[in-house]
């Protein structure tokens, strides 16, 4: 109904509108046989405006249903309204109506309440530590006598099945590796300053024979050829080493040899060369404390005797695992002393 009045209403003030060609032009400049005429028409036309105003008002006026006024708001393409009843170019002087493509106001719903919980404030981020690492004392590759005391302690708990040899490898790292998985430790292998600490807590410091055994194997009754002289005396056996004077046994070593395919030679045999630092020309290793006794075979420490125990062999020299103690022995052998190797 508010359209068609708009409409209507537009309809009557174009024809009424004052400086044009309509039909009542001539009556409403002067007189004439259309003056009564028009006088007429006027105020039937003012009475129907009249009417169509007042219904105009009456539809844009009062509270609005919000669903009925988007029915009647006006499509897209009508961006320009139809001019109201007072301003359809005759200088009334009523209130204009708003233009249809401003809608009315309508009863705005009540505004959300903020919500009245505060956010629970999300847990800080845990800062990364900036404590040092706790310093490396010992890893594989090393060697002296921490390392030999090391490896006492463990045997003293437990964790290590052989005497010390001085040498850290495979077998003192698992060790090392099972004490630390024990005591909830990073299981890393080496021995850092807080391993070295737990394990002297839990020990006590070891004895000269704890750190020094004879040997771990138990030597071998001597060959008849060992009980004379200035002798290595080797058993195949045992796999022990005796450095004997005149039937007398001054120190003992654990020792390994060669593999089925390239067996250590037995037999009596004398001393012929020393080489305290020497390093194969065949296979490109150290063989260092060499005593050579037969050909390319010599009597030498092998740090891979010191790791990995009986689990490997060598190309047929005699392997010592314990560092200190040949390096003894080779300060006291000389040339033409005796190597007897027999089982």
């Amino acid at each position: 109904m508010a359209g068609m009045a708009d409409r209507n209403v537009g309809a009557e003030s174009d024809a009424y509108a004052g400086g044009g060609d309509g039909p009542y032009t001539r009556g409403l400049q002067g007189s004439g046989p259309y003056t009564r005429r028009n006088r007429r028409g006027r105020r039937a036309a003012g009475v129907t405006a009249g009417v169509l105003v007042t219904a105009a008002l009456a539809a844009g006026c009062g509270p609005q249903d919000p669903g009925a006024d988007a029915l009647r708001q006006p499509s897209a393409r009508a961006t320009t309204a139809p001019a109201s009843p007072t301003d359809d170019g005759k200088g009334g002087t009523g209130t204009a109506e708003p233009s249809p493509s401003t809608p009315p106001a309508s009863p705005s719903a009540p505004a959300t309440e903020p919500p009245t919980t505060p956010p629970t404030p999300s847990s800080p981020a845990p800062r990364p530590s900036t404590a040092p690492p706790p310093q490396v004392l010992m890893r594989t590759g090393s060697e002296g006598a921490q390392v030999r005391e090391l490896q006492a302690r463990l045997r003293q708990i437990g964790h290590f099945g052989r005497n010390p040899t001085g040498y850290y490898g495979t077998v003192t790292a698992d060790s090392v590796r099972s004490f630390q998985a024990k005591r909830g430790t990073e299981p890393t292998g080496s021995t850092d300053a807080d391993t070295w600490r737990k394990l002297q807590s839990m020990t006590r410091t070891p004895t000269a024979d704890e750190l020094d055994p004879p040997t771990e194997r138990p030597v071998a009754d001597p060959d008849k050829r060992c009980l004379t002289g200035r002798v290595l005396c080797i058993s195949k056996k045992s796999r022990t080493l005796a450095w004997m004077l005149d039937g007398r046994v001054v120190s003992a070593m654990d020792v390994r040899f060669g593999s089925e395919y390239t067996p250590t030679r037995e037999g009596e045999f004398p001393v012929y060369w020393k080489s305290r630092d020497h390093v194969s020309t065949l296979y490109d290793t150290p063989m260092p404390y060499a005593l050579f006794f037969s050909g390319g075979q010599a009597v030498h420490y092998s740090a891979d005797f010191a790791a990995n125990g009986y689990g490997g062999a060598s190309h047929g020299c005699v392997n010592v695992r314990d560092r200190k103690k040949v390096a003894a022995l080779f300060d006291q052998v000389k040339n033409g002393d005796k190597v007897v190797i027999y089982w």
